[in-house]
């Protein structure tokens, strides 16, 4: 027991909240004044709660082997489009929601079918929708903001429960329901398996083209979600947001696969990544750091995440295959003490 403790405490395995550790410490020294009042933590809080949801979609599209580059525009047009629905078509909240779901599935469905059937790297196929979602976020919005949605979609991002506003708690929802599905359930060990292989997994019969086009579908439709709450929360559509989102969802999922489960893309990891990685920018800020610190912050995250990840998963195929040599070296060991006995000299 104590070294399973030891184990699930490691830098390796938690590493993320080691260094949320540190930063906090050192940030309570430099700035106590800003850094350690609560008004600091809730808004820290309250504004990566989008962040978070965009990385948890990410994190279906990622398990599944597929990169959605379109996930910040997807956010944007999520953003933009229910902006539109309810004030230049004036619909009603609820129906202006649902649309914008739907809206996000069928791009999802198209990132999907642009990969599985037309055979389009999911890199080009969706860097490209990205660039087709910004000319029709443009189109749409005339590249203005759509001022005026109503309290009715504000009282979505603005409502607070026990002093955090409404997304942080849809966060949580969404975060419990898709580890849910990737973690306990059939469909969940079928995505992560056509990540992990695509080949050996469409050998041992899952559907790989049915099960990458439902994580992009899913991916595309939690976006368009977390864009209709940045409008709920801003009460205004801006046809600006989408890209910004775009490099922060990558360096949380990617900090995230190295949290928890060894080089496994997985939910609770990157939520923990996205606010450590949100805690040194916004401890950076208080401390009088330059404006393009961010950008900076999560560019350089992202470049040690991919490279923690990658080196993770060399470690893991490394333990792996000493671990079948040792068992080999103990049965031919065995099958020479065991057989039998050498004959006399004669």
């Amino acid at each position: 027991m104590p070294e399973k403790v030891l184990r699930a405490l490691s830098f390796r395995n938690i590493s993320a909240l080691w260094i949320f550790a540190a930063m906090f410490i050192v940030f309570a020294i430099w700035v106590p004044d800003t850094f350690l009042e609560w008004n600091t933590w809730k808004a820290l809080f309250d504004s990566q709660a989008v962040t978070a949801i965009l990385a948890v979609g990410l994190v279906i599209a990622l398990s599944a082997g597929a990169f959605d580059l379109a996930i910040g525009t997807e956010l944007g047009l999520g953003a933009i489009f229910v902006a539109w629905l309810m004030v230049d078509k004036g619909m009603g909240v609820v129906p202006a929601i649902v649309l914008t779901l739907i809206a996000g599935a069928l791009i999802g469905l198209g990132n999907g079918l642009l990969v599985t059937k037309v055979r389009i790297d999911s890199f080009i196929a969706t860097l490209g929708v990205s660039s087709v979602l910004l000319a029709l976020i443009a189109w749409v919005s005339s590249s203005q903001q759509i001022v005026g949605v109503g309290s009715s979609l504000e009282k979505l991002g603005t409502t607070e429960i026990f002093g955090l506003t409404l997304p942080v708690y849809l966060m949580l929802a969404i975060g419990a329901g898709v580890w849910y599905v990737l973690e306990r359930t059939p469909l969940g060990r079928r995505v992560y398996a056509t990540g992990g292989n695509i080949e050996a997994a469409r050998l041992a019969g899952v559907r790989v083209a049915a099960v990458v086009v439902c994580s992009l579908v899913a991916c595309a439709a939690i976006a368009s979600f977390a864009g209709l709450l940045v409008t709920a929360n801003l009460g205004t559509g801006d046809p600006t947001i989408g890209p910004a989102y775009l490099l922060p969802a990558f360096s949380a999922a990617f900090l995230g696969s190295t949290q928890f489960r060894g080089g496994r893309f997985n939910v609770w990891g990157t939520i923990v990544a996205v606010y450590v990685l949100a805690t040194g920018v916004k401890g950076l800020q208080l401390a009088g750091a330059p404006i393009w610190i961010p950008d900076l912050f999560n560019g350089v995250a992202l470049l040690l995440a991919v490279g923690l990840a990658k080196f993770e998963a060399t470690a893991t195929r490394a333990g792996a295959v000493r671990r079948l040599l040792r068992m080999d070296r103990r049965r031919g060991g065995g099958a020479g003490a065991g057989g039998p006995a050498a004959a006399p000299a004669e």
